[in-house]
């Protein structure tokens, strides 16, 4: 997902979000879930671009010159 589009569901996140407080119609709960979604969408990428640990979570090796903070 390019940045730019990135930034634009962001956006349109959190303006659900704000739409839809207070309404009592689901339609905040939808949101927060959708958020959600995205949040975790985030976390898996995230996830698989710096751990390639095994299928038991192992850390992997550091990279030379890596810093262990970057995991």
């Amino acid at each position: 997902m390019a940045m730019s589009n990135d930034t634009e569901t962001h956006h349109a996140l959190l303006s659900a979000l704000k739409a839809a407080e207070g309404k009592g119609d689901g339609s905040f709960e939808r949101a927060v879930t959708e958020a959600f979604a995205h949040v975790f969408e985030h976390l898996g990428r995230l996830n698989n671009h710096v751990s390639v640990g095994g299928p038991d979570g192992e850390d992997r090796h550091l990279k030379p010159g890596e810093s262990s903070t970057l995991r």
